[in-house]
């Protein structure tokens, strides 16, 4: 089985490579828009979202059985243009050159942000109203992808298409790129090593579920294995709200208004103090908890890792600034969200670290 992973250099797309690699039968290939250095892999460069990107790509995918769409960017976030044309376009030349190559399968990596704002304190399924969060460009642009996958797959109704929808990922290699990508280069990331976080945010929508990205890859192995289509959600139990992070990291919960959250988020990301703007606090606050039941049905995926270890072993790749060599991964201390590039005037939510 040949395999082709667009955006196989960041954080999901480095965990299933490392698993992907340890079968004997698939033959891997990884697109990205820098290479890796290095690397033993078969590397295509190609920026998906730059014009002729599908006439770069279909060669590339021409005899694979399988392409997997990992690619997307969520910052820079002060750069809409960068991202709408990476997300949105970047993925349609990934979709029109994977169709002109006759791949059969096209498994694409979706995410809680498609679905319209739902419940806290129950689960929906894969057919919860995808709408989005309108707030959240993230949000959004998910959205527009699944619908261009579902003309796809009215107009192609032999190509398989699946959709991955899960919460969030986590793994100690991406601890430097998500403070990068979430935090920024104000938060005192070295104290995070005691395992200590004094003062927990605590409001009634900050319900979020997790997963370890080995988990997130080995749903996707079964995924390439089987004849299965459609949406996939993945979570890991137990759900992470502010007791749990309090319990988990011996800090205080302290309630805060949804306002004063949203509040701080624009104003600090205005500021350029931090990257991530009101969109993502809203999508926290509005994004519903998962029902993962067809996964385990039908993949039979049950994840070894629960959130609350995948939580504390990102939090302390974070502190020790554990990363990755693909460029979306390395621990490079002058770029944007990091101290180092703060000095040198590279601030949080722009560049392109990609």
């Amino acid at each position: 089985m040949r395999v082709v992973i667009v955006g196989a250099s960041g954080n999901a797309g480095t965990a299933l490579l490392r698993r992907l690699r340890t079968e004997s039968d698939i033959d891997v290939a990884g697109v990205s828009r820098r290479l890796p250095e290095n690397s033993t892999l078969e590397w295509h460069a190609v920026d998906i979202g730059e014009d002729g990107a599908t006439d770069l790509l279909t060669p590339v995918f021409r005899g694979a059985d399988a392409v997997v769409n990992l690619a997307w960017q969520i910052q820079p976030s002060h750069d809409q243009r960068v991202l709408y044309r990476t997300n949105v376009l970047g993925s349609r030349a990934v979709f029109q050159a994977a169709l002109r190559a006759g791949v059969s399968s096209l498994v694409q990596a979706s995410s809680v942000g498609v679905y319209s704002p739902g419940p806290k304190h129950a689960y929906v399924t894969e057919d919860w109203r995808r709408g989005g969060v309108l707030e959240s460009s993230y949000s959004r642009h998910k959205v527009l992808v699944e619908r261009m996958l579902d003309e796809i797959e009215s107009d192609h109704p032999m190509l398989r298409v699946v959709r991955v929808r899960p919460g969030l990922i986590f793994q100690r290699d991406a601890g430097t790129e998500i403070g990068r990508y979430f935090a920024g280069p104000l938060l005192p990331a070295r104290l995070l090593r005691f395992g200590w976080i004094p003062v927990i945010p605590a409001h009634p929508g900050l319900r979020m579920q997790a997963v370890h990205a080995d988990d997130v890859a080995e749903a996707y192995l079964s995924i390439l294995r089987s004849d299965a289509d459609g949406a996939f959600n993945l979570a890991a139990g137990p759900v992470l709200d502010p007791r749990v992070a309090a319990r988990a990291f011996h800090g205080v919960p302290m309630p805060v208004p949804g306002f004063a959250l949203e509040g701080a988020a624009a104003l600090s990301w205005w500021l350029r103090l931090q990257p991530v703007d009101r969109g993502w606090v809203r999508l926290g606050l509005k994004a519903p908890l998962m029902s993962c039941d067809r996964a385990a049905d039908e993949l039979g995926w049950r994840p070894r890792v629960d959130a609350v270890t995948a939580l504390r072993e990102v939090v302390a790749g974070l502190a020790d600034r554990a990363h990755a060599e693909t460029p979306p991964m390395r621990g490079d201390a002058d770029m944007p969200g990091r101290m180092g590039g703060l000095l040198r005037g590279r601030l949080p939510g722009t560049g392109n670290p990609y």
